[in-house]
């Protein structure tokens, strides 16, 4: 095959590229200019996509001995994932850019362009498994070393994507035997340290970041039943769970500490409440899309009317690292009563995407904390990712007034 290796100057992308050589494919590098600051330097393990990046991944091409380009995609990136990550915390949600970068980014406008260029798959160096089940379906599943997965992150990959997806890191134990790997075959990076943190805000001041874009202007602290509490210097630098930063200045009445509940853009104000508020008995969201057949081709649910399904059992994670719990899951009608926006909720649509008429509706078996809007719910059965869907609303399993 034709492969196109996505080579971020990391140890990861450079074994995966060194094992689809070794497994005989026709191998071309790529690396993705993301960053409109070509000057910018890494820090550490702070930021990715550099200069400095794009040489790591230079270099282990020419260990491997295959062509090497790079790719300029900083419009698209700042467009669909800064920008948006923008937008979002101005909409009172906590995005999840790496979500937006793999959807948009590695699995549309890069995937598309290999394809376009007679590539037939992309090879990245993510831990996840794609099984083929009896019926020639692809499925994603986790990697077999748990620590590591990265299929949460992946679970916006549809099957089309899927198709042309290639993870050669998938059933390997453990980092450590990818470093190892790395240093035998003489590549560079084994010993270079992991990136973390949100890669266009490399210094990880991400309320600052978001300050010098939104502004700062101060607006009230409340409580569940309106009273105010004190004050803040921007809804934007909160989210939802968050408990340091609120500067109220005086403990609660029973001494406990208070939690973000809610934002509130419009009115600039948050809402804080003891911890057991943050407790939701249910979240949905419209945005979704299917790792594979859906649901119902899937067989986990029969279809009824209008593309809603059967509830079915699966497993929900909330967030990359987050243990998946149990819970059912359907897809139901919406009704624009649960939304701010009202009929607005049913009238745009992604063509990836399922119908905006419906939302994902998942109820853990046991209350989940700290589920913030924007946020993505990944579901599983099993190791396998059925689907995704970002988080539109939530319902509390606290009413207003029960833990006053």
């Amino acid at each position: 095959m034709r492969v196109l290796a996505a080579m971020s100057g990391g140890v990861d992308s450079a074994v995966a590229a060194a094992r689809a050589v070794e497994a005989g494919h026709d191998v071309v590098g790529v690396h993705l200019a993301l960053s409109r600051m070509p000057g910018t330097l890494r820090t550490g393990s702070r930021g990715c996509c550099t200069i400095e990046d794009s040489m790591d991944a230079q270099r282990a091409a020419n260990v491997l001995g295959i062509p090497y380009y790079v790719w300029d995609f900083s419009e698209r990136f700042k467009l669909d994932v800064v920008d948006d990550f923008v937008a979002e915390y101005t909409a009172g949600r906590t995005p999840n850019p790496c979500m937006r970068c793999n959807e948009r980014i590695k699995f549309a406008a890069l995937l598309e362009k290999a394809v376009d260029l007679g590539f037939d798959a992309v090879a990245t160096g993510h831990y996840a498994n794609i099984v083929t089940d009896v019926h020639g379906n692809r499925e994603l599943h986790r990697a077999s070393a748990w620590a590591k997965d990265q299929s949460y992150v992946l679970g916006v990959l549809t099957s089309e994507q899927l198709a042309h997806a290639m993870f050669p890191l998938g059933d390997t134990p453990s980092k450590d035997l990818v470093r190892a790997e790395a240093e035998r075959r003489g590549l560079g990076v084994a010993a270079k340290p992991d990136s973390h943190d949100i890669c266009f805000i490399p210094d990880g001041d991400t309320r600052g970041w978001l300050a010098d874009r939104l502004g700062a202007e101060d607006g009230p602290i409340l409580d569940r039943s309106g009273a105010q509490l004190g004050t803040h210097s921007g809804a934007h630098a909160f989210t939802v769970g968050q408990r340091k930063g609120l500067d109220i200045g005086y403990p609660s009445a029973d001494g406990r500490p208070r939690f973000v509940l809610e934002v509130r853009p419009k009115t600039n104000t948050v809402v804080v409440g003891p911890k057991e508020d943050l407790e939701v008995s249910l979240l949905a969201g419209r945005k979704v899309s299917w790792a594979g057949l859906d649901p119902v081709a899937s067989g986990f649910s029969a279809g009824l009317e209008a593309g809603e399904t059967a509830e079915f059992a699966c497993e929900v994670q909330i967030r990359a690292h987050a243990d998946p719990v149990p819970a059912r899951a359907r897809m139901a009608l919406v009704d624009p009563a649960d939304y701010a926006d009202g009929a607005d909720a049913i009238s745009a649509s992604r063509a990836d995407q399922t119908d905006a008429r419906l939302e994902l509706r998942i109820v853990p078996d046991a209350p989940l904390g700290a589920v913030a809007p924007g946020q993505t719910a990944v579901l599983y059965v099993g190791t396998r990712v059925l689907g995704q869907c970002t988080i539109d609303r939530t319902v509390s399993a606290v009413p207003a007034g029960a833990s006053a």
